[in-house]
């Protein structure tokens, strides 16, 4: 983490606060706006709980013509930007300036349009992950995408983030998933990219503004995939006596061509803290567990599942149990979808998001327990391991000051090692601030020019969610090199 946070408010702004205000609730109307110190305080952090700041106001607007004209006004009067979905982000990618405007999109998520014939749905962003499959579950259909956090997290920020969830490994992440966008620019233009149909001519816009952390503008609706539902799906338990042997056991498992529904492993602190928490049936006596979840018809489920377990062989599993009803398979996934919850019952954790090319998995394991361990910090390994994507929880007390920077010490030592063993920083929780300082470790100084220039073209005066994801030493290169 940057030890500036944010650039000094602009004491401009800050001075003409009540007049902002004032302007914003004759744009939006007085229940839209959040101007109350109490009020403005939900808003001052995101998941990475580490920083806070209070925002000018917060605006809370339900449809995109309001988000149009509540930017078109921010541009005209020179006033920084932070969008925000549910909040969820580990990263401090919603982490507002104290001389910012606060644009929630909460209030926008309804489910506008559903076509089961051509698979697609058309949505507000503000709606949350899990609310979408809900939406087509009737007929049988879904969302692939499914963050930990789904019922809570909106699409606005899976969007931001590129999120993906325990079943990307099959499906994909967000990016996957989504055909068209409408997002409105800084200065208040609407744009709508993409659409219902498999793709688009020209160039990629949709796979360079999905993941760009609201760099680019604020999308209000999304055009989705909405896939039919497998016959059935079963998830299995596999647990070894090491991190080791069960890293290897991923990497041979994708390696013989089987792609799984989904891929997650556990080590041990996170076996016992799940376990007590979900009663899922997690063996208590290994080192590691993997649960491995496939679909299909019967017959499918059970070739496969006797194929994975003929493939772990090798690595000699303690345990191997298979769900043998629907009951038993939303326990096994209550422990995993409730981990971060079950962690933070028992200490502050700082989650860490890198990811890794599968092959490295053994060695990355060990070095994380070793970094960790270097700095007298425990850790908790729970993550996506199917595509690499790793979440380690390194434990820490968040009033020692002591641990907090021995935590940020570690955890900037993983991604490092990501990065180094052919990874990248970030899998699916973003750049943000936490990472922000760590980009020049995987980008050098002509790929970042290029990737703010990029930015520019977008948002000129660099308005839109500020000092994210680039270095700020950086944004001087740039206005040099211009």
């Amino acid at each position: 983490m940057s030890s500036i946070l944010l650039p000094e408010p602009n004491p401009e702004i800050i001075a003409r606060r009540d007049a902002i205000i004032a302007d914003l609730i004759s744009i939006v109307g007085a229940e839209a706006v959040v101007s109350d110190e109490d009020g403005r305080r939900a808003f001052e952090t995101d998941g990475l709980t580490a920083y806070r700041k209070m925002p000018l106001a917060v605006v809370l607007p339900q449809s995109t013509e309001e988000v149009s004209a509540v930017l078109r006004y921010c541009h005209r009067n020179g006033i920084k930007v932070v969008a925000r979905g549910a909040g969820t982000s580990l990263c401090g990618g919603a982490l507002p300036a104290e001389d910012s405007i606060v644009v929630g999109v909460s209030k926008m998520n309804k489910v506008l349009e559903i076509d089961y014939e051509n698979r697609v749905a058309v949505v507000q962003t503000g709606i949350t992950n899990l609310a979408i499959s809900n939406a087509v579950s009737k007929e049988c259909f879904f969302y692939a995408p499914d963050p930990s956090s789904q019922l809570a997290c909106t699409l606005a920020g899976n969007l931001a983030m590129n999120s993906g969830g325990a079943h990307c490994l099959k499906y994909g992440v967000t990016t996957n998933n989504v055909l068209g966008l409408k997002m409105v620019l800084i200065d208040g233009e609407i744009v709508e990219i993409g659409g219902p149909y498999l793709d688009s001519p020209g160039y990629d816009l949709l796979g360079l503004i999905i993941g760009s952390e609201g760099q680019f503008g604020i999308v209000t609706e999304a055009t989705v995939r909405i896939l039919r539902a497998a016959e059935q799906a079963r998830p299995m338990l596999m647990g070894f006596e090491s991190t080791e042997a069960a890293g290897a056991c991923v990497s041979a498992i994708i390696g013989s061509g089987i792609i799984p529904v989904a891929i997650e492993y556990m080590d041990k602190p996170a076996i016992e803290v799940c376990e007590a928490f979900a009663k899922a049936g997690y063996p208590l006596d290994v080192e590691a567990l993997l649960i491995v979840e496939v679909e299909g018809s019967n017959e499918e489920i059970e070739d496969l599942l006797a194929r994975i377990v003929k493939i772990a062989e090798p690595f000699k599993p303690r345990t191997v149990k298979v769900s043998s009803s629907p009951a038993e398979s939303a326990k096994i996934w209550k422990g995993r979808k409730s981990a971060f919850g079950a962690i933070g019952r028992i200490s502050e954790y700082y989650c860490m998001d890198g990811t890794i090319p599968l092959k490295q998995l053994p060695h990355v394991l060990t070095r994380i327990s070793e970094i960790c361990g270097s700095h007298g910090l425990k850790v908790a390994n729970i993550f996506h391991a199917g595509d690499g994507n790793l979440h380690p929880l390194i434990l820490y007390n968040a009033n020692d000051p002591v641990e907090v920077e021995k935590a940020e010490k570690a955890g900037a030592e993983i991604l490092k090692l990501c990065v180094e063993v052919g990874g990248c920083l970030t899998g699916e929780h973003g750049v943000g601030i936490e990472k922000r300082d760590l980009m020049r470790h995987q980008f050098s100084e002509t790929d970042l020019l290029v990737q703010m220039r990029i930015k520019s073209v977008f948002d000129p005066e660099w308005l839109l969610n500020p000092a994210k994801v680039f270095p700020l030493a950086e944004r001087i290169m740039l206005d040099k090199a211009a």
